[in-house]
């Protein structure tokens, strides 16, 4: 029987966002806090560690979040449902997310879909010190209390 290995799958889920796809972004939102980093890739001054577990903490104000995509800890799942949910009970609260296009799954049409903004990147983003770009769509979905959903392109 032959044995599949998936080549886009990585056992490493601390990928660094690159700084100057984050600059873009914190240029237009002003953030506050980085909501899934280490004390080696933080963007922002505050921010919540594996160990803080940010799916626990109360987020506030302007944030930033590259979550893990898919560990068995926690789910990317986890982290849109909770944006989602907490930006429509915290009309200050505004969460940026880096995330995988996975437009066929339950979630994304459950929370995603109701984002006040989605951007779809145009082009590979090079996570950490990788020579080459994620071979998978993402985008960035922007939370915070909204009626209706935009959509654009974001050019790297």
């Amino acid at each position: 029987m032959a044995s599949f290995t998936n080549k886009f799958e990585s056992k490493k889920q601390d990928w660094t966002t690159p700084k100057s796809l984050f600059d873009k972004l914190n240029q237009e939102f002003h953030f506050e806090w980085d909501l899934a980093a280490d004390k080696n890739n933080a963007l922002c001054e505050k921010f919540y560690t594996k160990e803080d577990d940010g799916l626990k903490q109360k987020w506030e104000g302007a944030c930033f979040c590259n979550p893990p995509f898919n560990t068995k800890d926690s789910k990317v799942k986890d982290w849109i449902k909770k944006a989602y949910l907490d930006t429509q009970i915290n009309e200050n609260l505004i969460v940026v997310m880096i995330l995988p296009a996975r437009t066929n799954n339950k979630y994304y049409h459950e929370y995603c879909m109701k984002a006040a903004e989605i951007k779809f990147i145009c082009g590979r983003i090079k996570f950490g010190d990788n020579k080459h770009g994620l071979p998978q769509p993402i985008l960035i979905c922007i939370f915070k209390k909204s009626n209706e959903t935009k959509f654009s392109s974001f050019y790297l």
